[in-house]
């Protein structure tokens, strides 16, 4: 619990706020009413100007007179503002756009009904999702790693003990705490053993080579209980779980209990979230999907997904019995479905050691080309970055510039990699050096309340190093992933969760391209993930930009305060207006607030809060 002092230290002392209203409008007032008297002047004055310059303008004098009656609104109703109530039990773990009930209404069904429809069941409740009765604080990193409060995930006793005999063994349900054993030496089929046996598949001495290999990233599909995850990130890999959404018991929620990089996503109808040749191995252990249904078209967008020369991996019991009738069927030329569809992806199958298969994609771009006669097409131009579609029977990225095999890859990009993805390398390099002076002005700003450069949460006792109290970050608006760099060259021990907004410049392969987890992403909906599963939401920018999009900050910010958890941290950096807005709405929501005079002339203002812990 923070002290009294610690408050004030904080957050200051506040003017009224109708005083502070009264101040803020009279300035906008006086621009908006000088913008207009001398803008015949300053058309004579700039007659020689370019029409950018006076477009630049207009559009400032417009944002002032908008700000200005968007507070004076405010000011008006100031004493009317209410505080936001808490929502129901009902929706402790409510993940919104997930309604079967509304899908099956809606005439979907052949799995479909289980997806993500938002058009369907956008309920706009506007409450606030409480923790469930038995939540606690997570420990801190890395001990939350391997230990996490039962009482904070959807996993009863039942679920654990009708899990495989795998998964008991690397689980140990206590009390009231999940303990997780991920590390090696502890059996024959540990994870390690089963990591080292991927390695020895493709042909390296241990699973120590991978990045050697040119294997940076993965993406885990169906990630149990993220234990494989949370091997390869220690191997330095950027493992991503993504899995359906499970309205009781989800592994991405306990992947992100645990800290460890996931998100809700599915391919029953839909595309991945994530542009073409995004990831140099998938893997799927027992994720329960049937790869050789819908003629093929999940096989397609794992294809799509993979850069040239990744892998595909598939433990699971029900491919080796393929495999198996399929060796004694070979002998009268016929072959299983599954056997059928990777060769028309020109995929080669590198080995098999008891249930797992492991393909590689092919480096030579031309053999899809030379397959048509395997009746899959190559996609048209333009249908590499597509948000959420519909899955496609065609082979994208193909002329791609980044069509690169992942072994010709090695160390950070260079200008040439850079400029493939249409940015100039020093808007990048300007980007990079930008976001490590921003990073060492935050933790000069807000240690010892929020990074783990100071050892202990306010009002606990010091716990034995290493200790991190943020391990789960949002980048809301990622840009180039300058911030996702900057944390990982000052060693930080976060990962971050790039988004790219949706209508932006489409940087996303870029991020994925350096290594870190990204997603594109609508901020007019929500986002798809379970309650309390970020330690730190960043947004540079954003506020402006859904207000640009005539979207509700009141919904953004209310979807910030479900996807984080109690004692969370949010750093909003945008325009005067937009800051006091979202200062006023997040008064209503109950965080704690402080705006930042950056002090540099700049219009912009930093806006940093924090989610209180309450059971009400």
């Amino acid at each position: 619990m923070r002290s009294p002092l610690l408050t004030k230290l904080l957050f200051g002392h506040r003017p009224p706020l109708n005083w502070l209203l009264f101040c803020l409008v009279s300035v906008f007032v006086l621009i908006a009413l000088l913008g207009s008297s001398s803008s015949s002047s300053f058309g004579a004055v700039t007659s020689f100007a370019t029409p950018d310059i006076y477009t630049s303008y207009r559009k400032l004098k417009e944002q002032a007179l908008s700000d200005y009656l968007e507070l004076k609104s405010l000011s008006l109703g100031a004493n009317q503002l209410k505080d936001i109530g808490f929502c129901g039990k009902e929706r402790e773990n409510y993940v919104p756009c997930y309604n079967v009930s509304a899908n099956l209404l809606a005439g979907l069904k052949d799995g479909e009904e289980f997806d993500r429809h938002c058009e369907l069941s956008r309920e706009y409740a506007h409450c606030l999702v409480r923790p469930p009765k038995d939540y606690k604080i997570p420990l801190t990193w890395p001990a939350g790693r391997d230990v996490i409060w039962s009482g904070n995930v959807r996993l009863t006793k039942d679920q654990f003990l009708s899990s495989g005999s795998v998964t008991k063994r690397l689980m140990l349900l206590e009390e009231d705490q999940i303990a997780f054993h991920s590390e090696a030496g502890m059996m024959v089929d540990s994870v390690k053993d089963y990591s080292h046996r991927i390695a020895e598949m493709i042909g390296l001495e241990s699973d120590a080579e991978f990045l050697q290999a040119g294997v940076h990233t993965v993406l885990d599909i169906g990630c149990g209980f993220g234990s494989f995850g949370a091997h390869l990130l220690s191997l330095k890999l950027m493992a991503l779980c993504v899995s359906a959404y499970e309205s009781s018991g989800s592994q991405v929620q306990l992947a992100l209990e645990r800290g460890l990089p996931a998100v809700i996503g599915n391919f029953i109808s839909k595309q991945l979230p994530f542009p073409s040749l995004s990831y140099d191995m998938v893997h799927c252990a027992q994720c329960e999907i049937v790869w050789d249904s819908k003629d093929g078209l999940f096989l397609i967008d794992i294809d799509r997904v993979l850069k040239p020369g990744g892998y595909f991996v598939l433990t699971s019991p029900t491919t080796r019995q393929q495999q198996g009738s399929s060796t004694s069927a070979k002998t009268g030329s016929m072959y299983t479905p599954l056997e059928e569809f990777t060769k028309k992806l020109c995929w080669s199958l590198l080995g098999q050691q008891e249930e797992t298969f492991i393909w590689q994609k092919t480096v030579n771009s031309q053999c899809y080309i030379a397959s048509k006669q395997f009746d899959i097409p190559i996609c048209k131009e333009g249908d590499m970055q597509l948000y959420y579609q519909p899955l496609a029977r065609c082979i994208s990225g193909t002329g791609s510039n980044r069509w690169v095999p992942i072994h010709e890859r090695s160390g950070p990009l260079n200008s040439t990699d850079i400029e493939i993805h249409g940015v100039h390398p020093d808007d990048f390099f300007e980007d990079s050096e930008l976001w490590k002076s921003a990073l060492r002005n935050y933790w000069s700003l807000l240690s010892p309340l929020i990074f783990s450069d100071h050892p202990k949460r306010p009002g606990e006792e010091d716990p034995l190093p290493p200790y991190n109290m943020v391990r789960n970050v949002m980048d809301m608006n990622a840009h180039y992933g300058g911030l996702s760099a900057a944390l990982l060259e000052a060693s930080k021990s976060v990962w971050v969760m790039n988004v790219v907004p949706l209508g932006e410049h489409n940087t996303l392969p870029l991020i994925l391209d350096r290594g870190f987890a990204g997603i594109l992403h609508d901020w007019c909906e929500p986002f798809p993930t379970y309650p309390r599963t970020y330690d730190l939401l960043h947004a540079n920018g954003l506020l402006s930009r859904i207000a640009s999009q005539g979207c509700s900050m009141l919904e953004l910010l209310l979807e910030m305060d479900r996807i984080l958890r109690p004692e969370g941290w949010i750093i909003l950096s945008d325009t005067l207006g937009s800051i006091e807005k979202a200062r006023m709405l997040a008064t209503q929501i109950h965080w704690e607030t402080r705006v930042i005079d950056l002090q540099n002339g700049s219009e912009q203002r930093l806006h940093v809060c924090q989610k209180p812990f309450t059971r009400k």
